[in-house]
């Protein structure tokens, strides 16, 4: 597989991952290198694991898992976009309380941000495609595209506050929603 399609398989999976830090890097626990680094470095992984373990699976797996991915996605990024909404509306000024860059939380974001690249793993594996490449490409290219939205995103909240807790809560939502249609669609 050539550089460009593997660069450009990438890039299109690591858009969910660039809006979810560009609404994570919206909130006041984003500040400093370690939960910037812990964002970028853990979704890089799992998006260059996703389609490890898709390739593995093969498509002895895929009947199983293509009917639910998009949901568990959707139930994931609605769930973490519902608390960043009601975070934003809070009359106390509190804000987030949970860092979206630590536990149950980060892996929530990890896994539905990168379903799709298991997906893309099933298909390499279909296409006898070799997979060391590709995921070390799709893990890379996430993590550079994961700094991108958190730096983004860390100039809007600066600029908007609490208002940006809200929108990023939204585009959350916003990209479950269209993980759900475009496989509906599809």
């Amino acid at each position: 597989m050539a550089f460009l399609e593997v660069f450009l398989i990438a890039l299109g999976l690591a858009m969910d991952a660039f809006a979810v830090c560009l609404a994570a890097g919206t909130t006041r626990h984003i500040h400093g290198p370690r939960p910037v680094f812990r964002l970028s470095f853990h979704f890089g992984l799992f998006q260059a694991l996703m389609p490890v373990l898709g390739w593995l699976l093969g498509s002895t797996v895929q009947r199983w898992i293509a009917p639910v991915d998009h949901w568990i996605a959707f139930a994931l990024l609605a769930f973490v976009g519902v608390r960043m909404i009601r975070s934003g509306l809070d009359p106390a000024g509190e804000g987030l309380t949970s860092d979206p860059s630590r536990g149950a939380t980060l892996i929530m974001l990890a896994v539905a941000t990168s379903i799709d690249a298991l997906a893309v793993g099933l298909s390499l594996a279909m296409l006898r495609v070799d997979i060391v490449y590709p995921a070390i490409v799709i893990g890379i290219v996430a993590s550079a595209m994961s700094l991108l939205g958190i730096f983004l995103g860390g100039r809007l909240g600066q600029a908007f506050g609490k208002r940006m807790e809200v929108i990023g809560g939204l585009i959350l939502i916003g990209i479950g929603v269209r993980v759900v249609i475009s496989h509906l669609l599809a």
